[in-house]
């Protein structure tokens, strides 16, 4: 359910193209999760729910770790032309670890229960369908008892994420492993750089400013006599209800290493933003929204997609005492760090100089070798209250309100009331006007909280 899009970073999109229910189906009602492990029942099964390029591109990663054997046993999509994509992909580079014969391909809006249904426990659901989703699928998966590996984003609106939030704390309780697409927690220079301003390398943290900003989302005129949510979830970028628009999407685990940094989560935000090209949906095509957390600190964040305009990917800290580059996609894109706020590199005091193993692959390798050894891995809760900061960051924009976490947290809109009867008859949520073309959020009178 996933559409592609042009980005200048390293993409999982990018790195694959370089690269017994029955007998515990009683504990798994009484909600006790069976030690079963791949040591004792061979390959750890994987089912792909969502066979775009960020599901491929997550089993192709799960395909490369090692302690192991790991296979691919069932995938479910909305759409038949994506498993087919997704399978024909994936065998052209590991056709060893696919085994996914017709029975177990899976097409519609319930297909995940029946790919879900496929694993035993010990087994992997990968959840890498849009946000508006993604609470209902981990929700299934956390019932069935198997461990789960979820891409960002998260939650669409805020009910969405309260019921993410829950299933969070009963994975726990399961003591299931859970894995989230926040790669970049998984980056060794990341790391790094952030124990060494946690222990005062930069003093204290006062100001956090984060980029995405490269070219857009394409979202075309819906065509006449065409359904309109199948256009919607074709599109998905493009709608803030189907994928949380990209603000959200493609920004939220940037918002979520700057939090880290800062080791807490801001308690406010204010944001401005607006739409300056049709191709953007139903969404804004820039955001910049202002964060302050309970000391004061303030974070800031700037995402545009427009053609022939500046383009870069970058995360910076800055302190009493000095200032980091936490990634970059100009310059030297190393993590530093500086004395004082002048980054020259006659200020330099530190650098990363190592081999930063590729993060997108690291977070797999913790998950399944968290499974196999019975190590406690849970990404879910601090998964689910990042995004209620991204959530946070786009009511503001769109409602032009100044918006505390606790609104945000609390917040009763919601998109789609019902999305687990959604079906290909259901009516979209939003509707495009006589040009086929969708109204933006309006300020002042757009309510998202």
């Amino acid at each position: 359910m996933n559409a592609s899009h042009r980005v200048r970073s390293t993409s999982r999109r990018e790195f694959l193209k370089l690269s017994g229910r029955m007998a515990t189906s009683a504990a798994l009602v009484a909600g006790v999760v069976p030690r079963m492990y791949a040591g004792e029942a061979g390959p750890i099964k994987l089912a792909l729910v969502g066979c775009g390029g960020r599901g491929t591109g997550a089993v192709a990663d799960a395909f490369t770790t090692t302690g192991g054997p790991v296979k691919l046993y069932a995938v479910a999509d909305l759409f038949e032309d994506r498993v087919q994509a997704s399978l024909k992909n994936l065998n052209e580079i590991h056709a060893d670890k696919v085994d996914v014969p017709p029975e177990r391909r899976f097409v519609g809006f319930d297909a995940y229960k029946q790919a879900i249904d496929c694993l035993s426990p010990g087994d992997v659901a990968i959840l890498a369908t849009h946000a508006a989703f993604r609470p209902m699928h981990f929700e299934y998966a956390v019932r069935r008892g198997v461990h789960i590996f979820a891409e960002k984003s998260f939650a669409a609106d805020a009910p969405a994420a309260r019921r993410w939030l829950k299933a969070a704390e009963q994975s726990e309780q399961k003591g299931l492993k859970v894995g989230v697409g926040f790669m970049w927690r998984h980056s060794q220079a990341r790391q790094e750089t952030i124990q060494r301003i946690h222990e005062g390398a930069i003093g204290d943290v006062h100001t956090l400013r984060i980029y995405r900003v490269h070219g857009p989302v394409q979202c075309p005129p819906l065509p006449e006599g065409t359904n309109e949510l199948v256009f919607q979830l074709r599109y998905p970028n493009s709608f803030t209800w189907v994928s949380s628009g990209f603000y959200i999407d493609w920004h939220c685990h940037n918002i979520d290493i700057a939090c880290w940094t800062k080791g807490a989560w801001p308690v406010s935000a204010q944001g401005m933003g607006g739409r300056c090209f049709e191709e953007a949906g139903s969404q804004f095509d820039h955001y910049t929204v202002e964060y302050t957390f309970a000391d004061g600190t303030k974070l800031f964040t700037f995402s545009r997609h427009m053609h022939n305009c500046w383009e870069t990917y970058a995360d910076y800290a800055h302190g009493s005492k000095g200032s980091a580059v936490l990634m970059a996609t100009l310059g030297e894109p190393r993590p530093k760090i500086y004395r004082g706020h002048d980054m020259t590199a006659e200020n330099l005091i530190w650098g990363f100089a190592g081999r930063d193993p590729n993060p997108y692959v690291v977070e797999w390798q913790r998950l399944l070798d968290a499974i196999r050894q019975d190590k406690p891995h849970n990404e879910a809760r601090r998964a689910g209250e990042a995004d209620v900061v991204a959530l946070m960051g786009r009511m503001a924009t769109h409602s032009g309100q100044f918006i505390t976490w606790d609104q945000a947290m609390n917040s009763q809109f919601q998109f789609v009331a019902d999305i687990d009867r959604m079906n290909f008859d259901t009516p979209a949520p939003i509707h495009a006007g006589p040009d086929g073309l969708y109204v933006p959020p309006q300020p002042g009178i757009t309510r998202e909280h």
